[in-house]
């Protein structure tokens, strides 16, 4: 017997809903007094940089990751806070419930950010945007806070989309509107196009998403390799990436700023200490380890290095961690400049064995 045709499949339903910067907009909820104000959260000594701006702030030109003095400069009135990310996690573990309400396809890009695929919700629903206003009323209501929501087809207009109206917005992007609206965009505001190569497509005459339509796949790939497909795709509002809800985090890292330049190797090891410290305790808090670890290094005229080591099995305690980011930092000591910035990551992550975990909990002298 002849098997039936199921038809062609159903055009995906992609949201991207991303919070309305979230991290300011938390503090601003929890404290009054902040509200209306132009905050900025992050360290406010002279080597402080800023994590997340509220919008009061970003109307002054203050962004993330400006350092702080600069943010001073463009706003004297600013107010920084410190952050409270135990506080963020929470608040973001509220917000993935709500999404986990409607879809179990939900792929999370940060604390404040995820995409979900709802062409088949788990709620009867008239359509992805009925969908998208839900959940930002949702949100509103169980956490007093603003989303904004990008809804189409794929995950790039999605993601595009959710830029359009913000804050507190929702824009839709269908099949037949879709080639067109990237037509006019310049380069730089394409997702997954960086500064580095917007700059080197604007050396071939690439300016806009109609630019980069007219280029033939043979050219985008002598200039930038595998990315050639992708970019071809989306210059014509094409995505075929899903929305992938076993999306794994990649790595797990903290960094600290000084006050002033480091020369000596007692201060490096404390600081190397704290920041292993840190990267432990998030690592515990998801229940993951990982193999491999890297000192990151800044220096005084601001160049950086890195070093990096793998090991052949998970790192078992944090004095372990400990342990491998001095022998990567050692080499550079004594320094011949002066330290302004270190960094330790832990990466190539796994699920940490069991909930006894044994290995993973083990103190190891340093």
């Amino acid at each position: 017997m002849a098997q039936r045709d199921s038809g062609p499949a159903p055009v995906r339903r992609i949201l991207h809903i991303d919070m309305d910067a979230f991290y300011a907009s938390v503090e601003q909820r929890d404290d009054p007094a902040l509200r209306g104000r132009p905050v900025a959260v992050g360290g406010s000594r002279q080597r402080g940089v800023v994590a997340a701006a509220s919008y009061e702030a970003r109307r002054f030109g203050v962004r993330s990751a400006m350092p702080s003095v600069t943010a001073r400069r463009k706003c004297p009135e600013l107010v920084f806070v410190p952050p409270r990310f135990d506080v963020y996690r929470a608040v973001s573990a509220q917000i993935h419930a709500i999404f986990a309400r409607y879809t179990p396809l939900i792929q999370p890009l940060s604390l404040d950010e995820a995409y979900l695929d709802v062409t088949h919700p788990l709620v009867d629903a008239p359509s992805a945007t009925a969908i998208a206003e839900a959940i930002r009323a949702a949100i509103r209501a169980e956490t007093g806070l603003t989303a904004s929501a990008g809804v189409s087809y794929n995950k790039f207009l999605a993601k595009l989309a959710s830029d359009y109206r913000k804050p507190d917005g929702l824009f839709v992007i269908t099949p037949r509107m879709g080639p067109a609206f990237v037509e006019s965009l310049p380069i730089e505001a394409f997702h997954g196009i960086g500064p580095a190569t917007a700059t080197r497509m604007r050396a071939l005459g690439i300016r806009t998403g109609l630019d980069l339509r007219r280029q033939e796949l043979a050219l985008l790939a002598r200039h930038f390799g595998k990315a050639a497909t992708f970019y071809h795709g989306i210059a014509r509002g094409r995505d075929d990436r899903p929305v992938d809800a076993e999306r794994r985090r990649k790595s797990i890292g903290s960094e600290r700023t000084f006050d002033r330049d480091i020369h000596d190797w007692a201060e490096a090891v404390a600081a190397l200490d704290d920041l292993s410290g840190r990267v432990w305790q998030a690592c515990a808090a998801r229940g993951v380890g990982g193999r491999t670890v890297t000192v990151k290094i800044k220096y005084a005229d601001f160049q950086q290095t890195g070093r990096a080591r793998s090991l052949p099995a998970p790192v078992s305690a944090q004095a372990e961690l400990l342990r491998v980011a001095q022998d990567l930092l050692r080499p550079g000591f004594p320094p011949d400049r002066g330290i302004r910035l270190l960094g330790v990551t832990l990466s190539n992550l796994q699920p940490a064995d069991g909930d006894a975990s044994p290995q993973f909990a083990l103190a190891l002298p340093v």
